[in-house]
């Protein structure tokens, strides 16, 4: 236990003090190598009927500091007249303090290193549990503390508390200490006697362990530094039970397999300075320590955008750019069920952020006050997810209102979710979320906001969250928010495709992909797929683009059979009531153009938001319904944003129903066990086949057939 730094140090009365005594040489002179290094009592007893020379006790502060005294009554030899230790653990809610507890230090330090284990006699009132007994807290360091709990009964009893490593003992202040709560929420009494350091025989197997002797995988980055934690010895006892103790780092060397990955302190401290993999180990008096630390290293660190809203417009939850508000934890752990770990728990170069690791669900709260966001409009949240996202995967995020009582569980809480998944999600990338709280259906009210939780699936484990706040955004627009990952790749089979503009079909040639129009045209690429991207100037004559296939090109998708137009579009820039978007197509014959207007707005299905790839999926009947005259002279596609701003659209193709896109093998089939002898074989690498076998003869019918190799082995393929 660490004592805090305002420990109300109560000094025991009948302590007995060194005498410090200075001795001035005058007119001598000493050379270095004749000055001896200054050596320590290696005094063993701490409290027999008495206290030991130079012992001070001092309660921790906001333990109750009156509950320790010696009992001149009752001792382990039982005998009217000698002494033991006395602690009086107060009941539940006793306003001098919650439980009993301090330390008994030598302030000049002694030389235990010829002993291997501290150990005292106890006994209580009732039977109950002390919660931390030991040595090595000296309100100081702490630097080699050992504490374990027990279990104690209204007899006496002997107890041993292994020394992890003597050898480290060479100057020791804290000498013992102990902590006590209520049993119950009532209190009792606890006398210990005979307490003293010993060198027992009879201490065998040693087995230190780290991290709780788990193997553990971090995925991490340069300049974040992690704590090992779980450190602890066991010792078998003479009774032949084992005892474990907890302890520091202190007792134990580390190593790393690559310090140019990372690096571990004596502290155990492990500090992240390159990319690539490492894994720390320790070792305790010689042994090796179950449980390591692997080091996975993204590398340097891309904190998240700096938030760019006016602090007057914003309510922080979580943000270095903000003043927060309080929040009463980050990490709500919701036992028996939640098994997400972590919180607002690192912190690199100067920035904090949360991180949660084995993420099923997770909440955080803030209801002392409850945040009144009923001038907000929008929810913002910085999130990066670290595991690979596969198909399904998904982060849900709740938002919940205390309602005007303001207390959990009552009657009048509300609570609404909005479900990503990828995109925006990406691994390894920041995605901003700007969200409407208007959006998240089911939320009562926002003026006692409480909690915002964020809930997994199986597969997304740990996630990075950083600038969670409320905003308002009803006098001004967002940032935009372009793709960073290409719209889904089409699954119709090409056979049933013709395609004006797809990375995944053979284009139908065209024109170009700006004619006529005022709007500026770019073709981008997203992560190795183009893509196209139209800019438009509100109040430019023309403000449209045309893709332009010409009279050569014409499309006559009646005569393929095509039954749908399908495309993808993404909006970069913050979309509003009045926001629209129309993509024209336009069919010419001799008797002049029909075209079929398609309107893209907040209502429409799907719906046009911000910041996602949208897929639109039109029958050629709702088209011919909406003015278009035919459907075998399609030779236009005109894109208008109607306002400023910008769209990118991809995988604009014409499609017929029916079909499935086909894959061919790539691992050939079984190599057949059947005796030779025993089969007469028409196609087949593992026997001979029979001569003069025609795998296609002429009937009349369209049937392709040839030879492919497959993995090393001879395939028939059909083409029907």
């Amino acid at each position: 236990m660490k004592a805090i730094s305002n420990i109300n140090k109560q000094i025991f009365p009948q302590a007995i003090f060194g005498i410090l005594i200075v001795v001035f040489a005058l007119g001598c002179e000493r050379l270095d190598e004749d000055i001896e290094p200054a050596t320590f009592p290696n005094t063993a007893e701490v409290f027999i009927d008495e206290f030991s020379a130079g012992l001070e006790y001092a309660a921790f502060g906001d333990s109750k500091v009156t509950a320790f005294s010696v009992d001149d009554k009752t001792s382990y030899e039982g005998t009217i007249g000698t002494s033991s230790m006395r602690f009086d653990v107060p009941n539940e809610g006793d306003p001098e303090g919650s439980y009993a507890g301090g330390v008994f230090r030598d302030l000049g330090g002694r030389n235990l290193t010829g002993y291997n284990a501290l150990t005292f006699y106890a006994k209580a009132s009732k039977s109950g549990t002390v919660n931390l007994i030991g040595f090595g807290n000296d309100f100081e360091e702490d630097k080699f503390s050992t504490t374990a709990s027990i279990k104690i009964s209204t007899s006496w009893n002997k107890y041993i508390i292994p020394i992890p490593d003597p050898s480290k003992l060479t100057q020791e202040k804290g000498l013992f200490v102990i902590a006590a709560a209520p049993e119950d929420g009532k209190g009792y009494s606890i006398w210990l006697d005979v307490v003293k350091y010993e060198k027992l025989g009879t201490l065998a197997h040693p087995r230190p362990a780290i991290l709780n002797g788990e193997d553990v995988i971090s995925r991490t980055y340069i300049g974040i530094t992690t704590e090992l934690t779980g450190l602890s010895q066991t010792m078998n006892l003479p009774n032949g039970a084992d005892q474990t103790v907890n302890t520091t780092a202190s007792f134990f060397s580390f190593s790393s397999t690559d310090t140019t990955v990372a690096k571990v302190d004596g502290l155990g401290n492990v500090s992240v300075i390159g990319e690539g993999t490492a894994k720390i180990t320790g070792k305790l008096a010689g042994e090796d320590a179950a449980g390591s630390l692997t080091i996975v290293s993204l590398g340097e660190f891309t904190h998240a955008p700096i938030p760019d809203k006016d602090p007057a417009n914003v309510i922080s939850i979580f943000s270095d750019f903000y003043t927060n508000v309080p929040v009463d934890f980050y990490n709500g752990f919701f036992e028996p069920f939640q098994t997400t770990k972590g919180g607002a728990d690192i912190v690199i170069d100067g920035d904090n952020i949360i991180r949660y690791t084995d993420l099923n669900f997770v909440a955080t709260q803030f209801s002392q006050p409850t945040v009144d966001a009923s001038e907000m409009t929008h929810l913002h949240i910085d999130i990066q997810v670290e595991d690979s996202i596969q198909d399904g995967d998904f982060i849900k995020l709740e938002l919940v209102d205390f309602g005007a009582d303001g207390a959990f569980g009552g009657n009048d809480d509300t609570g609404g979710s909005i479900t990503f998944n990828s995109p925006p999600l990406e691994t390894g990338k920041w995605v901003g979320l700007d969200i409407l709280l208007a959006d998240f259906d089911g939320l009562g009210s926002t003026s006692n906001l409480a909690q915002i939780l964020f809930v997994s699936d199986a597969t997304i484990s740990t996630i990075l969250v950083d600038n969670m706040y409320f905003y308002d955004n009803s006098g001004s627009s967002g940032p935009p928010i372009p793709p960073t990952t290409p719209a889904p790749d089409p699954t119709e089979p090409a056979s049933n495709v013709i395609s004006i503009y797809s990375d995944s079909y053979t284009d139908v040639p065209n024109e170009g992909f700006n004619q006529y129009g005022a709007a500026t045209f770019e073709e981008v690429q997203i992560s190795g797929n183009s893509s196209l991207k139209y800019t438009f100037s509100e109040g430019d004559g023309g403000n449209f683009q045309v893709i332009e296939l010409g009279g050569d090109n014409q499309i006559d998708a009646e005569a393929a059979g095509m039954t749908n137009f399908r495309f993808d579009l993404w909006f970069p820039n913050e979309v509003g009531g009045s926001s629209a978007f129309l993509m024209k197509l336009v069919d010419i014959p001799g008797s002049g153009p029909t075209e079929a207007l398609i309107n893209v707005s907040p209502s429409s299905t799907p719906e046009m938001v911000q910041g996602s790839w949208l897929q639109f999926d039109i029958p050629f009947t709702e088209l011919e319904n909406n003015g278009l005259g035919g459907k075998s002279n399609i030779q236009q596609v005109v894109i208008d944003l109607l306002s400023s701003g910008e769209v990118y659209v991809d995988n604009i193709y014409f499609y017929k129903d029916g079909g499935s896109a086909c894959e061919d093998p790539t691992v050939a089939p079984p190599t057949p066990t059947q005796d030779a002898a025993d089969v007469i074989s028409v196609f087949s690498d593992a026997y001979t086949d029979i001569a003069n076998t025609n795998f296609n003869p002429n009937w009349g019918q369209t049937t392709v057939v040839t030879t492919e190799n497959i993995a090393g082995e001879s395939t028939l393929k059909y083409d029907v």
